[in-house]
C-alpha cells in the first residue's frame, strides 16, 4: 500500500502550474473533471445545507459508519446550528484608511446588494480572501503573506498552507489565491459599496451556486492561471502592483476551452 502521508506531503510542495496539470493527468487516466480537483478554498452553503453533507464536509466523518446513537447525537449538533444560523445582515467593516484596498464581489437583484466575496490588499500589501458565512464560527479566508506564506482556513482551522513567493520584492509571474464556491443571495449579507475601493456588481444568473470566483495576482502585463470553464466576467485591478484579477468561470461545458 502506498504511504499516503507521503504522498500527503509531496502534493502539498507542488506549484500551481503543477497542481494544474496533474489534474490533467488525472482527467486523462481516469475521466475525472479537473474542477473537482481545483482548489477549493471554502466549503458551499449548499456542501453543508444537509446532516449529511455537514457531517462529511465539516466534521470529516461517514454517515454510514456511525452508530444509530453516535448518529442521533451528531443530528442533535447539527440541528442546534442550524436553529442558531441567521442571515448575516450589514456587514460592519472598518473605514478603508490610505493605502488599503479592499474589492468587493456582490449580487444585485430586485430587493438589495449583496456582498459575497471580497479581496483585501493590507497597508503591508499582504492579501486576504474572504466571504461571509451565516453559520456561527464558520470564518472562511485564505492569506497571502509578506514572507509568502499561504494559508487557507476555515472554522479556526488551517487547511492548506504553502510556501511561496515573498511580497516584499518584485513580484514575478503569477501567484493563484483560490477558486471561490458557495455564491447566492440566501447568506444575506448586506453590501455597504462605502467600505469597499470598487464593488462588482453581477445579476443574479451572472453568478450563480455552481459558479466559481477565480482569484489570482499577476505581475503587470500578464495573464492569470489558465481555469477551465466558461469567463463570465474578469475584473482586472491596476491601482497597484501585483494586480488583482477576479473571475467568475461557469462550469466547464463540452468544447470549452480553459479560460
Amino acid at each position: 500500500m502506498a504511504d499516503l502521508s507521503k504522498l500527503v506531503n509531496e502534493l502539498s510542495e507542488l506549484t500551481v502550474l503543477e497542481a494544474a496539470e496533474l489534474t490533467k493527468i488525472l482527467e486523462e487516466k481516469w475521466g475525472v473533471n479537473p474542477t473537482g480537483f481545483a482548489m477549493q478554498a471554502f466549503i458551499s452553503e449548499a456542501d453543508v445545507a444537509t446532516f449529511e453533507g455537514w457531517l462529511s464536509q465539516i466534521q470529516g466523518l461517514d454517515p454510514t459508519t456511525l452508530t444509530p446513537d453516535e448518529s442521533e447525537m451528531w443530528r442533535r449538533y447539527f440541528d442546534e446550528l442550524k436553529k442558531a444560523a441567521t442571515p448575516v445582515g450589514l456587514m460592519k467593516l472598518r473605514p478603508l484608511v490610505p493605502g488599503e484596498h479592499r474589492y468587493a464581489l456582490a449580487i444585485r437583484d430586485n430587493s438589495g446588494l449583496w456582498l459575497t466575496l471580497w479581496v483585501r490588499r493590507s497597508l503591508k500589501g499582504e492579501f486576504f480572501v474572504m466571504a461571509p458565512r451565516a453559520k456561527p464560527g464558520w470564518d472562511p479566508h485564505v492569506s497571502y503573506h509578506e514572507d509568502g506564506t499561504f494559508h487557507s482556513k476555515s472554522f479556526g482551522k488551517k487547511h492548506l498552507t504553502q510556501q511561496r513567493q515573498p511580497l516584499t520584492g518584485a513580484f514575478k509571474g503569477t501567484e493563484h489565491l483560490g477558486a471561490h464556491g458557495g455564491h447566492g443571495v440566501s447568506i444575506g449579507a448586506v453590501c455597504d459599496p462605502t467600505a469597499f475601493t470598487k464593488v462588482i456588481e453581477v445579476a443574479p444568473d451572472a453568478l450563480t451556486n455552481e459558479d466559481q470566483v477565480v482569484v489570482d495576482l499577476v505581475e503587470p502585463g500578464h495573464e492569470p492561471l489558465s481555469w477551465p470553464g466558461k469567463l463570465v466576467k474578469k475584473v482586472v485591478f491596476k491601482d497597484a502592483t501585483p494586480w488583482v484579477v477576479i473571475r467568475i468561470i461557469r462550469q466547464q461545458l463540452p468544447g470549452d476551452t480553459p479560460t
